[in-house]
């Protein structure tokens, strides 16, 4: 257990950091995520490769991935889509809501019993995207985007806890993911393009970005974080990864000096969150909920 939550904040903190390389990224949030996921899926194959390991599994588990894989490339578009329509802050803060969304739906489709615990702390969280979003109105669609990037976090963290409990390799799951969501950003680029109009082609420095990006923040950190869901369950991962935000807020301070325009209410927000995520961790600890 102790080993799935180092496993699992280290991905946290690179998941923290991805906003910010969004925010550094010149390309708009469609552009961004396909290359961060056809980079990705080229470093999987030759990890492969050098590891002499087959990416083939059975045809119902690709199936499976693939689906998920759509979840996971959605889920990045309307994350990196609140970064850009609003800041890294506000993004961060916003996918915290993936913990009231995972108390929400995980006993809907794992048909397991509601834990009131779990919908109270979610609902904290919810409550301090709620005063942000009350008087800061000018980030409204970012905040909107991020919560819709928080709830697609959440199905897509319950399906995979349920791919891991299958025993389904985690490499494995992590390329046939990452496949399923290049296929559907490829099949709605064209669209995007269009109405749109911007490059797909990265300016110089964004391909240094792109390959941390690829490599650091999404292969590894995907599959650590798979790694840590055979120990603990989707709720408390979702939970944990309210965490992301103080990373990513530290950093964002640091590079884009992002306090200068947000007023005392986000941080009311933010300290909400914070004891939500405290409150959990400390359930997890005394072993009442994994």
């Amino acid at each position: 257990m102790r080993l799935a939550f180092i496993k699992l904040h280290i991905a946290v903190l690179l998941a923290g950091f991805t906003a910010i390389l969004g925010k550094l990224i010149t390309l708009n949030e469609a552009a961004l995520v396909w290359w961060r996921l056809l980079l990705s899926v080229v470093a999987l194959l030759l990890l492969f490769t050098w590891l002499k390991k087959s990416v083939l599994t059975t045809r119902k588990t690709i199936l499976q991935l693939l689906g998920i894989g759509s979840l996971v490339g959605i889920h990045w578009l309307c994350f990196f889509g609140s970064v850009k329509y609003g800041n890294v802050s506000i993004a961060l803060v916003c996918f915290s809501a993936a913990g009231f969304f995972s108390a929400l739906l995980e006993p809907i489709i794992t048909r397991r019993s509601w834990r009131p615990i779990e919908l109270l702390l979610g609902l904290m969280c919810m409550a301090g995207i709620y005063i942000i979003f009350h008087f800061d109105a000018q980030y409204k669609t970012g905040i909107l985007l991020g919560v819709a990037a928080a709830a697609l976090s959440a199905l897509f963290s319950i399906f995979n806890k349920q791919m891991v409990t299958a025993k389904a390799d985690g490499l494995q799951m992590t390329f046939w993911e990452m496949t399923g969501a290049l296929i559907t950003l490829s099949i709605a680029m064209p669209a995007y393009v269009i109405l749109r109009g911007d490059s797909m082609l990265p300016a110089p420095l964004d391909w240094l970005w792109l390959l941390i990006l690829a490599l650091v923040c999404t292969v590894w950190a995907f599959f650590l974080q798979l790694q840590a869901l055979q120990h603990i369950s989707a709720v408390t991962l979702n939970l944990t990864y309210n965490l992301e935000p103080v990373y990513g807020i530290i950093l964002a301070f640091i590079f884009f000096q992002e306090n200068q325009y947000l007023n005392n209410t986000f941080f009311v927000g933010l300290m909400l969150i914070a004891l939500a995520v405290s409150i959990q961790m400390w359930r997890v600890k005394k072993g009442s909920s994994r």
